[in-house]
């Protein structure tokens, strides 16, 4: 409505000095090489992203790009994703309502003998049909898992159907869990492991919840 010439002589006039030839050369001056390849990059990572359901953090998205023969610095694929105001799932505080259950393990996670203490939490798998959800049980004792299940929702159900697949399985064997069993999972991303506090039938077997640092414990395989 007023040009380019009004407008730089009302700004010089503020203090913010800017001739019109600086905002010629700056609208005829070619996209840096920079530019260029953010753009690209851009496509590439939230076309990523989007295939893998929103889920995928700084560090899959990268390793993604590098499947695909795409190189480029994880900083970089950190400073695009936000930039683009993407993440990927993180572990947050329940607001599912229900009070937490109190972390009976204290941190340690040693046993003396077969079901006396459990630790569970869930993780997500990428498929070529989407993401699937697998829940876990271990018996801290052998390192076993000795309860699982997969699901492509990340309901209650996923997580309680596998502690009800680990007792089953502990009382068909000959060996049942009962009281004096600790079931301790994360304080539960999505809820689910908090919910569990709740079920039914469980012979007994108390509910804790707290961080599951187990990664100096590793199951087999």
């Amino acid at each position: 409505m007023f040009g380019v010439e009004p407008i730089c002589k009302v700004l010089t006039s503020h203090g913010l000095k800017i001739a019109t030839s600086t905002y010629y050369a700056a609208r005829n001056r070619r996209p840096s090489l920079r530019s260029v390849r953010d753009a690209e990059l851009k496509t590439q990572i939230s076309r990523v992203h989007a295939d893998n359901f929103g889920v995928y953090g700084v560090r899959k998205v990268w390793r993604q790009l590098h499947r695909e023969g795409i190189p480029v610095a994880r900083c970089t694929v950190a400073r695009l994703m936000h930039g683009l105001g993407l993440q990927g799932i993180r572990r947050g505080r329940s607001d599912d309502g229900h009070q937490r259950a109190d972390d009976l393990l204290q941190r340690d996670f040693t046993a003396s003998r077969p079901n006396e203490r459990w630790v569970a939490d869930f993780t997500y798998v990428s498929t070529w049909s989407g993401i699937v959800y697998v829940a876990f049980v271990v018996d801290v004792f052998s390192r076993a898992i000795v309860g699982w299940s997969a699901a492509t929702s990340k309901r209650a159900k996923l997580v309680l159907d596998a502690l009800d697949m680990a007792l089953w399985r502990r009382n068909r064997a000959g060996n049942p869990a009962g009281p004096g069993l600790i079931h301790h999972s994360d304080a539960g991303s999505q809820g689910g492991f908090n919910r569990s506090s709740q079920h039914p039938d469980l012979g007994g077997v108390r509910r804790g919840h707290g961080g599951l640092e187990f990664e100096d414990q590793r199951c087999p395989g």
